[in-house]
């Protein structure tokens, strides 16, 4: 880690260390006063399980570049946010990690934004799995009904490989396409998420009962469209082209997709 980037860890950790409130032995917050605010360094040290000696150096910007697990004691004991602690992993020279599994829960701005959206244009919002989450009803008048009761019911690859929704809705040559890049976009999820057990059982699910998705992923390919043109088949409007464009909500990685409608054919 080069000096610059030491020096600059280390003042991170004195301002979290001075922003702490020292905890009451019996509970609650301390209120007899001290010569400086915050935490002595023995205190962060203790709750991050390190030396006091390695946790002064580094705050000091003597100590050699710190390992992920030192990292993760510190945010842990520091009490970080998921952006506070990326942006410690950052100064410390790592990667931040990433989260175990996308968020569940849809942020009530973004919903209140698909509601309002309902006589404009079609909007769905799927997550990190492809898992599709929510839609607004002009995306439901054009996609139809996708789902039953199994456990990959939701999932845009599950739909892609296992019914014939997306021949329906975009045509063979569009849905060729489109399972090209389902493949691509879930071997995109699962190199993100490798420990998701949901991921792995799909996998097994759609290799064992999908030729299509088995020479698919043998084909290896990576990536993922931010945006595109479609021709695609409304139930009652016939066929008409949409320029979707997708938005990324990376801290609860949710995929916000705009069916923007241009002229009719």
């Amino acid at each position: 880690m080069p000096s610059s980037d030491r020096t600059e860890f280390g003042a991170y950790l004195r301002r979290r260390r001075a922003a702490m409130s020292p905890a009451d032995p019996r509970g609650g917050v301390r209120t007899s006063r001290r010569r400086v605010p915050g935490l002595r360094r023995q205190e962060v040290s203790d709750l991050a399980g390190i030396s006091v000696e390695y946790y002064t150096r580094l705050e000091q910007g003597r100590a050699p570049r710190p390992s992920r697990e030192i990292l993760a004691s510190l945010a842990q004991a520091f009490g970080l946010s998921d952006a506070e602690r990326a942006h410690l992993f950052r100064l410390g020279g790592e990667p931040p990690p990433e989260p175990a599994s996308p968020a569940s829960v849809i942020r009530p701005g973004l919903l209140r934004l698909l509601r309002g959206l309902d006589e404009t244009m079609p909007v769905t919002v799927h997550d990190g799995r492809l898992d599709l989450l929510a839609r607004n009803k002009a995306a439901q008048e054009l996609l139809g009904t996708w789902f039953g009761d199994g456990p990959f019911e939701r999932n845009i690859a599950y739909q892609a490989f296992t019914t014939d929704t997306l021949a329906r809705l975009l045509g063979d040559e569009g849905s060729e396409r489109f399972l090209r890049a389902a493949a691509a976009e879930f071997r995109i999820a699962l190199s993100r998420y490798p420990d998701d057990a949901y991921l792995r059982s799909l996998l097994a699910e759609l290799t064992a009962t999908s030729q299509s998705f088995r020479d698919h992923w043998e084909e290896g390919e990576v990536g993922a469209s931010r945006s595109a043109v479609k021709r695609m088949r409304h139930p009652t409007q016939g066929w008409a082209r949409f320029d979707i464009e997708v938005l990324h909500d990376p801290e609860r990685d949710h995929w916000i997709m705009l069916y923007t409608p241009q002229e009719d054919e």
